[in-house]
């Protein structure tokens, strides 16, 4: 059993979390992640960034959460409420993982081109960040700021680790394990955080 596998802990009865997944070569951690979440007890909606879509296919997250997976607010069709609204209203966690430089940009500076970031400005529920990205920026004085930001409006940064990156350089930048992900996940949801 790998560090990303571990036995999850027991998630209280009726949480639901929403992962974003953005558009990071992490994003294919987001599928044993989304698995370990739904197995550890809760409720599990995706949404994805189009550019998520470039490294993982909705069908995967979406045959692991057993539910469908937001890409595009212009495919919400399932109601009379916005389908972001109702993931937004839905959710006791809301997890981004991986944050890319982009995303954590758009939530510091409340853009909201998709619907991730449609979600992020729409939910109460804790935020949970987990940054996936070149160590330089990472380290850029524009994501620290950004970063700062989410920090002060109460969203939880889980520190990316250091090893080799995508890019082939050595440094800060991995998305953190899972293990530490679905720790801080349970800590949220049993008012420990």
């Amino acid at each position: 059993m790998t560090e990303d596998q571990v036995s999850p802990p027991i998630i209280p009865d009726g949480k639901t979390v929403i992962v974003g997944v953005s558009g990071s070569i992490a994003a294919y951690k987001s599928a044993d992640l989304v698995s370990e979440i739904r197995r550890a007890g809760a409720e599990v909606f995706v949404v994805m960034t189009e550019s998520a879509t470039k490294f993982i296919s909705s069908l995967t997250l979406g045959t692991l959460s057993r539910n469908p997976v937001l890409v595009s607010m212009w495919e919400e069709e399932r109601g009379w409420q916005p389908g972001h609204i109702e993931l937004a209203d839905r959710a006791d966690v809301l997890l981004v993982a991986p944050a890319t430089a982009n995303q954590v940009g758009n939530f510091a500076n409340g853009c909201a081109p998709d619907a991730l970031s449609s979600i992020y400005l729409a939910t109460r529920a804790d935020v949970i960040l987990a940054p996936a990205m070149n160590g330089k920026m990472y380290e850029h004085p524009a994501t620290c700021d950004n970063l700062d930001k989410l920090r002060a409006r109460g969203g939880v940064v889980i520190e990316p680790e250091e090893g080799e990156l995508a890019c082939g350089y050595e440094g800060v930048g991995r998305m953190a394990s899972n293990a530490r992900i679905l720790d801080e996940i349970l800590a949220r949801l049993k008012g420990e955080g």
